[in-house]
């Protein structure tokens, strides 16, 4: 499957780069895309299963929404703290265990925590993630587990 993914998307290439459409440069456009997709087709697409890569996306796209919420919420929050008089802040560094089996969903639940306001990734590696907190509101919501549980999800891990 990948081989006719590869092959498709360098002929359209192709004929994007070309622009001309007689003959002769289409049937070399198709052969070149042939023996170039032959040679080189799991380096593009690779060798990894396309249905688990559309179910990860579906997953992903799914849990969008809920990101997009929970910024809001942190942005909400920030203002809050920032424009306080006491300004409650109490900033933290945490550590918890990293669960995660590909570095995909690292990437994801690393990305996620930094894009919520508030929390920063600091560190992420095959043991632990390292994220700094500015209140200890989030800290908790991070410790609870509810976002790793998502992105969990997503990998395939088990559902939420």
């Amino acid at each position: 499957m990948s081989f006719i993914l590869t092959a498709s998307i360098m002929f359209a290439f192709w004929i994007l780069l070309s622009g001309e459409f007689s003959f002769i440069l289409i049937l070399s456009g198709v052969f070149s895309s042939l023996l170039v997709s032959y040679m080189s087709h799991d380096l593009l697409i690779g060798k990894g299963d396309i249905k688990l890569g559309l179910t990860r996306t579906i997953r992903f796209i799914k849990y969008l929404p809920w990101l997009l919420w929970q910024i809001v919420l942190a942005n909400l929050d920030l203002v809050y703290r920032t424009l306080h008089p006491k300004m409650p802040i109490n900033p933290r560094i945490i550590n918890f265990k990293n669960d995660f089996k590909t570095d995909l969903g690292m990437v994801i639940l690393a990305n996620s925590i930094t894009l919520t306001p508030g929390t920063v990734t600091i560190e992420v590696n095959e043991n632990e993630f390292i994220v700094h907190t500015i209140a200890e509101e989030a800290a908790q919501s991070l410790i609870s587990g509810e976002m790793q549980a998502r992105v969990k999800k997503i990998e395939g891990e088990h559902n939420v």
